[in-house]
């Protein structure tokens, strides 16, 4: 069971513990806010309606511990082990048993977590935590003397997820129909400014030549839908894939907030690498010392758990891979037009609640303007006054600054409530009512609360179209678009007492 990615998946595997750190972590600082007891969107209400709808079935449909215990305690706990788990795995010690905990950690965590954990990098994160459980020997230490064997076989599924993740990026802009994407290749010339959580080298970029957009445009769609097959070359072209792969990250991370999932795919992506890419020093220290001590171990584990739950995420995810390969071939005029036997159709409805077997495609179509929601509130019924948010555009002269890797996702998620209308935006309303009665847990995921001595009388949301400004001191130009929601007002039967809980 020895491997030529020995080297390589211990150092995976570290890493794969830094992104757990920085992901639950920087949960944790927004769970009470989000889904706490007095949160906006609380993880026990959405479990009871889930249990009264589906039964039984509702523990597989939402595969989470806090079935266990559906309080803050539990949703704290959880957050704590998470981060935990991923600094044992910086440790290297029993690194099966820490990526099985944090796997189901986190997707305990997404779970609960509802649309403020649907993002595509929440689900990459447990796909690679799945994987990864599958790819070393359990053991007592990684990569220190007792190296532990790693499955030739793991190593395989990890380049065949990143060969997912960047052709299907590729495949859903062909698919989508954007002529920003094909043919006109200027997708790039929008991107800058409306991507969720700007930073301010975006402000220079758009200013840009649009032949700089459309070169830039032509890269991408050649690193999606043509360096991924580079994946399964030989070394060179291995190498090759991953050096573009960090170049395209770091050029994505250098443009705009989305939390780790940069550090997250460069991470499954270091599976592209062998151990003869690493400098020979760490190499020859790494050989020499690789002596597993529990090889009979490594061979049950390998052959018992791994292949037959690899086997399993490769049918299925070749099945998610080719409907999307189908879509974008049928957009001009092909498609593939298989049909899959019906087990394998419940087999891939089966695993779906545990989302470690995911389609991926980021930027399907370009936002081409971008609207912002503003929060305000009154005391008087005259007077709005603006709530701040730490992140997002606000005020015209907010310099746009990098947060990542750590994600506000109220803020991603204000993004995506500005595209749609509160009836799109189940969760706004909740919120509003949660500012309107100044509920701390809430309050503590804005920069300011502009009620500092007592809560509003009424609150609403109204809607701007911002612009990244020409010239002059602001980084922003805004345009009035209409109401959002609101007002929404106290009732009175809210004493103040009831208004401050």
């Amino acid at each position: 069971m020895r491997s030529e990615s020995t080297l390589t998946a211990a150092i995976f595997v570290r890493v794969l513990g830094l992104v757990y750190v920085l992901a639950v972590g920087s949960l944790w600082w927004q769970v009470d806010g989000l889904i706490g007891s007095e949160g906006i969107l609380p993880a026990a209400d959405y479990l009871e309606r889930v249990a009264s709808r589906l039964g039984n079935a509702a523990t597989w449909v939402a595969p989470t511990l806090l079935w266990l215990a559906p309080g803050d305690a539990m949703l704290h706990g959880l957050c704590a082990l998470g981060v935990l788990m991923g600094g044992v795995l910086l440790t290297g010690f029993v690194p099966v048993v820490a990526l099985a905990a944090a796997w189901v950690v986190y997707l305990s965590l997404t779970v609960a977590g509802q649309t403020f954990l649907g993002f595509q990098w929440d689900n990459l994160l447990l796909e690679v935590g799945f994987l990864a459980i599958l790819l070393v020997a359990p053991g007592w230490r990684l990569g220190r003397g007792t190296g532990l064997p790693v499955s030739r076989f793991g190593v395989f599924l990890f380049r065949w997820l990143v060969f997912r993740l960047m052709l299907g990026s590729g495949l859903v802009k062909l698919a989508s129909g954007d002529p920003a994407w094909w043919p006109d290749l200027t997708a790039l010339a929008y991107h800058y400014e409306t991507t969720c959580l700007p930073v301010w080298v975006g402000w220079y970029l758009h200013r840009a030549p649009m032949w700089v957009h459309q070169g830039s445009c032509f890269l991408v769609l050649f690193s999606e839908l043509v360096v991924p097959f580079f994946v399964f070359g030989p070394v060179r072209l291995r190498r090759l894939a991953f050096w573009v792969f960090l170049a395209q990250q770091l050029g994505i991370a250098a443009t705009g907030n989305y939390g780790f999932f940069n550090l997250l795919t460069v991470t499954a992506c270091l599976l592209l690498l062998d151990d003869d890419a690493w400098p020979r020093a760490r190499r020859h220290h790494a050989v020499t010392l690789q002596r597993p001590r529990v090889p009979r171990l490594a061979r049950a584990w390998f052959g018992v758990v791994a292949m037959p739950v690899g086997t399993l995420v490769l049918l299925v995810s070749t099945v998610i891979l080719a409907g999307q390969v189908d879509r974008a071939l049928g957009r001009f005029g092909g498609g593939l037009d298989i049909g899959w036997p019906a087990s394998v159709e419940r087999l891939a409805a089966a695993v779906r609640p545990f989302r470690s077997v995911n389609a991926y495609g980021l930027f399907a179509r370009m936002t081409k303007s971008r609207p912002e929601i503003v929060v305000e509130g009154t005391a008087d019924g005259r007077t709005w006054k603006p709530y701040t948010f730490r992140w997002k555009p606000g005020a015209v002269d907010q310099r746009p600054r990098f947060v990542a890797p750590y994600q506000p996702r109220l803020d991603w998620q204000l993004w995506f409530a500005a595209l749609g209308t509160e009836g799109s935006t189940p969760w706004f309303r909740p919120f509003l009512s949660r500012l309107l009665t100044g509920t701390p847990a809430v309050l503590g995921l804005l920069a300011s609360n502009p009620f500092p001595d007592a809560p509003p009388r009424a609150v609403r949301a109204v809607r701007y179209v911002y612009r990244y400004s020409v010239e002059g001191d602001d980084w922003w130009r805004r345009e009035w678009i209409g109401p959002y929601a609101g007002p929404l007002e106290v009732r009175p039967s809210l004493d103040r007492r009831s208004r401050r809980r």
